[in-house]
């Protein structure tokens, strides 16, 4: 085993806490649902960046580069200061939704390089510019800018022109589980001398002002470049500065006066650091030496090319010489990652494949964050401080008074999404189980616990909208956790993992067929289901017409949710036969689904399109008149993941699973009917189900593999390139609705923000096409071939398409012949410069046509 992997386990046995500190800290909690006290329920306004400096958070904290302990009490971020900027850089800017053409969106350049999963080393890169950040000019040209424009990025600005930036490297290395080094070395990437101040910052999160335990922590300073910080939660720990610095305290108090008008306190607030440095006031900061928040104020003058470093150590025990050892334990976590992650990379030769890789984890790892939000202290309001107001009793989130989050959780992205998504979250646990697999299974088992769960059974979806319907993807993530961890365990299945996963998810499957079926006839309507713009109405809205759509996607999830739960009560049947019994139930569930997706549910319609040989949504109006919604989409492919193929030789050791498929078949003749071969078994004595025959399967490859529809050069796209000449349009008879093919950021503004989907690739439904196409294959073998492109004349099996078409994702980060990443796009900066081209961004989406990386900086599920 690697050092890391003895980390690992030392983890999960519990024996040495390796991950009590961590990447924390989420780099935005201004603008977000649970800091938000106002009435309209504004959150982009209640705290702006603005006043982010100087008010003291309830729930969570930022910061630049930032760490803190699981619980997130004692916290750690780095400050810079160029001279130029009316601010200190203390956490990252971006655009509300409100201000961005395409909504909301970070506007810095930051890169996380390394990680190891239990943080015993770690990197990350921010690019400070020395001439003054253009807040207002980012501000102002992208509110100009319409839809049909490119976002205004930081390097548009022009703010990096002749490297006149700071290159501010930001790592960590553990002693030990308690004890952190932490090294700062800022680079001058410019042409002149240049002087910046490094500022790292430790301070306790605020828990002492809400009204029920007034007791402040203290941080006090001990020696020169010594700090003692006490809690009586954490305990004591000895911070120490390499070179004695000044050190800089405040209070981490909202500063009343500059936010409210109100009288000053006498005490030295949150921002005082702020403005001791930039404004040059003495008595923003304690003379005392004493607070609840440190800096220590580094000076550093730099050459052209030159690079400084700012060595911190935090730890529990006193130490005489805390930086004696210091380069040594640097060098030697280093080593460790490197080790660790050559075992990771075994089978991957290429170097440059190596890195992107090595960077996605490091996204992966880098995103966790401690989550805290109580939706009943939320709503109720603290004793110490204003009520809510009463329209929140009426607002969001007010049906999840039991939901009580205080953990540490995988983010899609700490600024854009800080906060879980359920269905994000179950994609990033597929990566992080080949690092981590034991976080991977908690973080799935923790959406389920009952503090997260509603009672009724439904998976919170995210903080916008805790009640908002995610795909049902909790289950296949499970089971491929469950499988992916089996492996890495020479064949020992975590049951109980398994089994306490199951339970509850089949209690979330009930709330679907109880909630999301109206009709009672297994079509279900989901609603939004994440997918942006896919459509020709907001269906999380009331229609213009009336009535209600039944989803081929909404419809095709609960497909595969039957099988996922299906197939895990198969494995939990293999040592407790009652499961077999369970088995059936969901196999017959996935029966009278497909039945539904073929004849519908009362026989009068179909979802398929025998002509268009496609799957499509179906408008139901109240005089019971329907209309398929005859737009290519997304919408149509996912009945391909309802796919699962079982072994004759475990059908004969579940006997009682197999006698109830058996009368199945042959008393519901049209049910076997209608699922594909599962009476001819294939290679291996293999029996297949799915939503797919043959010949459907094949019409609905021949489209989603051609190049003038769903299969581009990086993938396969959202919405079909058909629709660029033929929009699809729906008439009433007061409006038109249309759907065009639209490659990069929607122009609709249907769901608002950076909504998209019109034509993009997005990395999780391309994941989930080839894992189905692997499955199909290992049912069919070679017999099933298809053309590849469609029209071509070259034939492949689909383990060869599934090969492919993770050749074309792949390619969207890696360098072409010409040495360029697709993703980056036509910024030179970033494609040619030695100091940009090897450092990844790993957007949400990609353009359909090009591969240009859009949306916000976030990490694709699928690329680890």
């Amino acid at each position: 085993m690697t050092q890391e992997q003895l980390r690992l386990a030392e983890t999960t046995a519990r024996t040495a806490p390796w991950k009590k500190f961590g990447p924390y800290l989420t780099e935005r909690q201004w603008g977000t649902v649970r800091e938000d006290y106002s009435a309209e329920g504004n959150a982009w306004d209640y705290i702006t960046h603005d006043m982010a400096r100087s008010k003291a958070y309830r729930w969570g904290e930022e910061g630049l580069g930032g760490l803190s302990d699981d619980q997130q009490l004692l916290c750690f971020g780095l400050g810079l200061w160029n001279g130029k900027d009316e601010i200190l850089k203390e956490r990252l800017f971006g655009l509300t939704n409100g201000q961005g053409n395409h909504g909301e969106d970070v506007k810095e350049l930051y890169y996380y390089l390394d990680s190891t999963p239990t943080h015993s080393y770690m990197k990350m890169l921010y690019k400070y510019p020395q001439r003054a950040f253009p807040y207002r000019k980012l501000i102002r040209e992208n509110g100009r800018r319409n839809r049909q424009q490119p976002e205004y990025e930081l390097t548009d600005t022009g703010i990096f022109s002749k490297n006149r930036y700071f290159d501010v490297y930001i790592e960590y290395a553990k002693a030990g589980p308690e004890d952190l080094l932490m090294q700062v070395t800022v680079h001058n990437r410019g042409p002149k001398v240049a002087s910046v101040q490094v500022l790292p910052q430790f301070w306790f999160r605020n828990t002492w002002a809400w009204g029920y335990d007034a007791t402040r922590p203290v941080l006090r300073e001990t020696a020169p470049g010594t700090v003692l910080a006490e809690h009586p939660a954490l305990g004591r720990y000895h911070l120490y500065y390499d070179q004695a610095p000044q050190l800089l305290f405040c209070e981490n108090d909202t500063n009343g006066a500059r936010l409210y008008n109100l009288p000053a306190e006498g005490r030295h607030f949150k921002d005082g650091i702020n403005d001791y440095v930039v404004d040059g006031d003495a008595e923003a900061i304690n003379a005392e030496q004493r607070g609840t928040k440190v800096a220590a104020q580094y000076f550093l003058k730099l050459q052209p090319g030159q690079s400084q470093v700012v060595r911190l150590r935090l730890r529990q025990p006193d130490c005489e010489e805390p930086f004696l050892d210091f380069d040594h334990i640097f060098a030697a976590r280093r080593h460790d990652a490197d080790e660790f992650y050559d075992c990771i990379h075994e089978n991957i030769t290429d170097p440059d494949a190596r890195n992107v890789q090595r960077q996605a984890f490091a996204g992966m790892l880098w995103s966790k964050q401690f989550y805290y939000y109580d939706v009943t202290q939320w709503l109720q309001g603290d004793p110490a401080v204003l009520m809510p107001p009463p329209e929140r009793h009426k607002g969001r989130n007010r049906h999840w008074g039991h939901l009580h989050n205080a953990d540490i959780i995988s983010m899609p992205d700490k600024w854009e999404y800080p906060w879980y998504a359920a269905w994000d979250l179950a994609f990033h646990c597929i990566p992080l189980a080949m690092v981590d697999a034991e976080f991977a299974k908690s973080q799935l088992r923790l959406l389920t616990k009952d503090w997260y769960m509603h009672p009724n059974g439904q998976l919170p979806a995210y903080e916008w909208n805790f009640s908002d319907v995610n795909p049902p993807v909790h289950a296949w993530a499970t089971w491929r956790v469950y499988q992916m961890d089996k492996k890495l365990r020479n064949g020992l299945g975590d049951a109980t993992f398994l089994e306490s996963v199951f339970h509850k998810l089949a209690l979330n499957f009930a709330w679907w067929v109880n909630r999301k079926d109206k009709s009672e006839r297994n079509i279900f309507e989901g609603g939004f289901l994440g997918l942006d713009n896919i459509g020709v109405f907001d269906r999380s809205a009331p229609l213009p017409t009336g009535g209600f759509i039944e989803q081929s996607d909404g419809t095709s999830w609960m497909a595969m949710f039957a099988l996922n739960m299906m197939r895990m009560a198969l494995e939990l049947a293999k040592t407790n036969p009652v499961y077999q019994e369970l088995a059936g139930k969901f196999f017959e569930h996935f029966l009278y689904i497909a039945d539904a997706m073929t004849r519908g549910g009362d026989g009068l319609f179909n979802l398929w399109d025998e002509e268009d040989g496609f799957y499509y949504d179906v408008l139901h109006t109240p005089d019971e008149e329907r209309t398929k919604l005859k737009v290519r989409s997304i919408v149509g492919l996912i009945p391909l993941f309802a796919v699962e193929v079982i072994d004759q030789s475990l059908l004969d050791a579940m006997p009682e699973f197999t006698e109830r498929a058996r009368w199945l078949m042959e008393n519901r003749p049209h049910l076997a009917q209608l699922v594909s071969r599962w009476e001819e078994p294939g290679k291996g004595a293999r029996h297949l189900l799915s939503l797919l025959r043959r010949s459907r399967l094949k019409k609905l490859l021949t489209r989603m593999l051609d190049e003038t529809e769903f299969l581009a050069d990086y993938g396969i796209r959202a919405m079909s390139r058909y629709h660029l000449e033929h929009p699809y349009v729906f008439s009433t008879e007061e409006d038109d609705f249309a759907v065009q093919y639209v490659p990069g950021e929607a122009e609709s503004s249907m769901f608002g923000g950076n909504s998209n989907w019109r034509g993009p690739i997005w990395f999780p439904i391309n994941y989930l096409i080839i894992e189905s196409l692997q499955r199909f294959h290992f049912y069919y073998d070679d017999k099933f071939k298809i053309e590849y492109p469609t029209g071509s004349g070259n034939l492949l099996n689909l383990q060869q398409v599934a090969a492919a078409l993770a050749g074309r994702l792949t390619k969207l980060l890696l360098k072409d012949e010409t040495g360029r990443r697709p993703a980056l796009g036509k910024n030179e900066l970033l494609q040619t410069d030695p100091h940009f081209r090897d450092n990844l961004l790993f957007h949400e989406y990609f353009h359909g046509d090009t591969g240009h990386g859009l949306g916000p900086i976030t990490k694709p599920a699928g690329l680890a």
